[in-house]
């Protein structure tokens, strides 16, 4: 035998002896323990209830379906949390066929409105004028042609040193699904509360239905409706941010539904609908600006309905009346010229109600009703809830005295 024979013999027989050794160790030992481990686990299993309702947990959360899977910040590991009982989870079909139902109800009812204007502008002691439009959106409100819109859309009074323009010169109306227009004319604007009617010269329209803006609740759907940019019946969905927010935009103060629901120019004078299809407010404005995202306001459609049927009934909002002009005296502004809070009376007009009343210039009205007032809003707010030839009583400050003056509320001009 060679030494190549003997070395094949050899490392033949150490093949032989691993592969042998390799089989006890790799399928032979784990099978082997594998039932013992089986029957230990049976018998637990069996014998402690303990043992059994763990394996029972133990089970029961490597089948959940539906965990929560947490990444920690150290090391990325997942944890799973066990999911809250009774949870009902969101059907995204269904949130889809509530936003597909609702535009589809709404939006025949919803308006494109275009107004043109003229533009003065100096220009080396000559005046050029230029035709310029803006666009905006409606609600129709009844079947024979009116629509409820914002005072701004259709009543612009925006000036500067630069230029004036005008008031409307024409005001046109594109219907949904109709490629014709119709000429508009104003039936009432009321600058206090930014709405405004028009009408159109057509029958049978789809007015549209009107919710209860007071029993909003924040948190729930609601789709904006309009023309942004031009483009129209756009609609865009979010929620009720809240339902009573104070602002103020241009030295007026508005009580409005806020959203977040997407509202951009030419949204103006369109509709906040809820999941019914139901007008609950008259998109107005939104805030603007670096770091501002989602903010939009509505005109709550309770508040609305006095005063659009004013509109079409008299043209004008008849509103009680006092006939002053006021500056309010802050607490700061009271010690520095040792005053009292409250509204100062900068002048009265002639042949007002304050001035057949006694009230002079240089008064502070400290009360109203009863009720201690430190700015001209809250005593406008007080003297709306009254009626024209209302009597209210005022508490005046003037000569370092207080004075209780009657007033019967007169008609706004």
């Amino acid at each position: 035998m060679d030494d190549n024979e003997f070395f094949k013999t050899v490392d033949s027989s150490s093949s032989k002896k691993r592969a042998k050794i390799g089989f006890f160790r790799g399928v032979f030992v784990p099978f082997v323990s594998g039932i013992l481990g089986t029957s230990l686990v049976l018998v637990l299993y069996l014998k402690m209830p303990v043992f059994k309702d763990k394996l029972s947990d133990v089970l029961k959360i490597k089948n959940t379906s539906n965990s929560v899977v947490e990444t920690t910040s150290n090391n990325n590991t997942p944890n799973l949390i066990e999911p809250v009982e009774n949870t009902n989870l969101v059907s995204l079909e269904n949130y889809s066929d509530t936003s597909i139902y609702t535009a589809n109800k709404v939006l025949p009812s919803i308006v494109g409105i275009t107004v043109e204007y003229t533009i003065n502008s100096p220009y080396y002691g000559y005046s050029m004028q230029s035709t310029a439009s803006a666009t905006g959106s409606g609600v129709i409100i009844s079947e024979d042609g009116y629509i409820l819109t914002n005072n701004h859309v259709v009543n612009t009074s925006a000036t500067s040193s630069f230029y004036q323009v005008s008031q409307a010169n024409k005001i046109t109306v594109k219907l949904f699904n109709d490629e014709n227009t119709y000429e508009a004319k104003i039936i009432g604007t009321d600058e206090t509360t930014d709405l405004a009617v028009i009408k159109i010269d057509k029958n049978n329209l789809p007015a549209a239905i009107l919710g209860d803006s007071d029993s909003i609740r924040v948190g729930e759907f609601s789709m904006a409706v309009g023309n942004p940019l031009g483009m129209e019946s756009t609609v865009t969905a979010g929620i009720i941010s809240a339902s009573n927010r104070t602002i103020t935009s241009e030295g007026k103060s508005y009580t409005v539904i806020q959203t977040d629901a997407a509202i951009n120019s030419g949204n103006s004078g369109g509709a906040l609908v809820n999941s019914k299809g139901e007008v609950i407010g008259i998109n107005t404005l939104k805030l603007s600006g670096t770091g501002v995202e989602g903010i939009g306001f509505a005109i709550p459609i309770n508040s609305t309905k006095d005063i659009y049927e004013q509109l079409i009934s008299d043209g004008k909002v008849k509103r009680p009346f006092i006939g002053i002009s006021g500056r309010n005296i802050d607490e700061q502004t009271a010690k520095k010229y040792k005053l009292v809070e409250g509204v100062y009376v900068v002048s009265v007009e002639e042949f007002s109600s304050a001035e057949k009343a006694g009230i002079k210039q240089y008064d502070i009205i400290t009360e109203i009703d009863g009720k201690a007032i430190k700015t001209m809003d809250e005593l406008n707010e007080i003297k709306n809830t009254h009626k024209i030839g209302d009597k209210v009583n005022l508490k005046v400050y003037r000569d370092d005295d207080y004075k209780d003056i009657e007033i019967t509320l007169g008609e706004q001009p």
